[in-house]
């Protein structure tokens, strides 16, 4: 699937993306790879996104999830 949004990931397997002209943190192991329309996760920092049309948007913004280590 061919998505709009322009994605990378850096060399410490952090996923990126261009969400309008901002640069926006993906996340990690949460992002499905290969994206496919209606894909929805939330990266650590609370931020959900979503392919929606063939783009990732933010769909909400949640409190992140506790982690106890």
């Amino acid at each position: 699937m061919d998505i709009k949004n322009r994605i990378w990931m850096t060399g410490n397997l952090d996923w990126f993306a261009y969400i309008g002209d901002e640069e926006v943190w993906l996340g990690r192991r949460e992002v499905p790879i290969p994206l496919e329309e209606g894909d929805r996760w939330t990266n650590d920092l609370g931020f959900v996104f979503q392919v929606i049309d063939k783009e990732i948007v933010i769909v909400d913004k949640v409190d992140p999830p506790q982690k106890f280590w």
